[in-house]
């Protein structure tokens, strides 16, 4: 068994029969494209790798043999590899050019296939395959004029750019993570597309005094699943985060608050066509937060004043809203039935119901309730996150 076998399908199987053709160019980003392989085999992508010259002086053909389990492809051989790969009829489902140097933008903006890279850019355009291409360069290069006419030409021709991302001068090639991120969402079914979805997660954090504060145990971890699907399945979609514990996606347009105050002050923003709200919200806070740090010798008396109501708030800035409402220790028609009278009392189109006492950090066992059905809801909180969004496709 190869080694790239061992990982296949180990994280999901959303690629599964998914043919990627990666070329990888002479840029010292190449030395990222390793672990991008591996990520897109553990999601069930088969990876061929496509080098050109100055790429195999930064990776070896070797090395990334032994990431893929496939072959590079190095020069164009009487196999005629380019059409077979990425011609007409070829299995080939994206050429994703992983990273792109200013050289190779501009000669395959220009028609120019003198590489074994943007000879596959040349048929794959021909031939209507997707093409993604992630540049990586200095920035001062990026923004040299004809670079960016070549990049223009390229968007009109229906190639997609996937940044860069310019730090300290330097344009730098996108994330692992962002990589995946948008082939999940080119593979998609995409029913969400040219849909605002704002996700609010995380939990408030009412402070006691400058230091310390009252919040929950939420780690954010449903939210991030179900804004990183809703980005997936097509949707333009924006995250709104509390405290967390888990690492938040840097491809998605992200805002952070800490209290319930401020959240409130938000709210008169949103401008969506759905809003998802897992956040673990304070029903209570302190009375008379301290400023500084209160002495930690002998005993302090907390006075809780409940705080606002947020759900209430955004269901007057937007129509579909979905809620959610976390229960302990309930039997199922309890907790479906504290929901529905959650659900009609702020007017909400959906809420996910849970017990917290069967759920864990990266599993759910909740009920999506509507107006009119109450459907199961259990397994990991990304397949979850999955059922949350078919019925906010559905409402939408």
């Amino acid at each position: 068994m190869h080694p790239s076998e061992e990982i296949f399908c180990t994280k999901s199987s959303k690629l599964r029969g998914k043919t990627i053709i990666m070329g990888i160019t002479g840029s010292v980003a190449a030395v990222e494209c390793f672990a991008t392989i591996r990520e897109l085999i553990r999601h069930g992508a088969k990876v061929i790798p496509v080098m050109s010259a100055d790429a195999q002086d930064i990776v070896t053909p070797a090395s990334l043999e032994f990431a893929s389990g496939n072959t590079p492809v190095t020069r164009i051989t009487g196999r005629a590899e380019h059409v077979s790969l990425l011609g007409d009829g070829s299995v080939a489902d994206l050429f994703l050019i992983y990273p792109a140097t200013a050289n190779t933008i501009s000669k395959i903006a220009n028609g120019i296939d003198d590489t074994p890279v943007t000879t596959m850019a040349t048929v794959a355009m021909g031939s209507g395959v997707p093409m993604v291409i992630a540049p990586a360069m200095h920035d001062s290069m990026f923004r040299n004029p004809a670079v960016q006419k070549n990049v223009e030409q390229l968007k009109k021709y229906g190639v997609m750019f996937l940044g860069p991302n310019v730090v300290d001068l330097r344009a730098k090639a996108v994330s692992k993570e962002e990589v995946i991120a948008w082939v999940f969402k080119l593979m998609s079914k995409n029913d969400l597309k040219e849909k605002k979805i704002l996700v609010i997660g995380g939990r408030s954090e009412e402070p006691i005094d400058s230091m310390r504060f009252i919040t929950n145990r939420s780690t954010g971890r449903m939210a991030v699943s179900i804004a990183e699907r809703a980005f997936e399945r097509g949707a333009e979609t924006e995250l709104w985060m509390g405290g967390c514990s888990v690492p938040l996606p840097d491809y998605i347009p992200l805002k952070r608050f800490e209290t319930v105050d401020e959240l409130m002050k938000m709210v008169a923003k949103i401008k969506h066509d759905a809003v998802i709200v897992p956040a673990a919200l304070a029903d209570f806070g302190p009375m008379s937060p301290k400023k500084g740090k209160i002495p930690s010798s002998g005993p302090i008396n907390v006075e809780l004043v409940p705080v606002p109501k947020v759900l209430p708030a955004i269901r007057t800035k937007c129509k579909k809203v979905i809620g959610f409402k976390a229960e302990s220790g309930l039997d199922r028609e309890t907790l479906i039935a504290r929901a529905k009278d959650r659900m009609e009392t702020y007017d909400l189109t959906a809420i996910v119901a849970n017990d917290i006492d069967v759920s864990g950090k990266t599993t759910s066992n909740a009920v999506i309730l509507t107006k009119d059905a109450a459907k199961d809801a259990s397994g990991t909180k990304d397949s979850v996150a999955d059922m949350i969004l078919d019925v906010c496709a559905e409402i939408l």
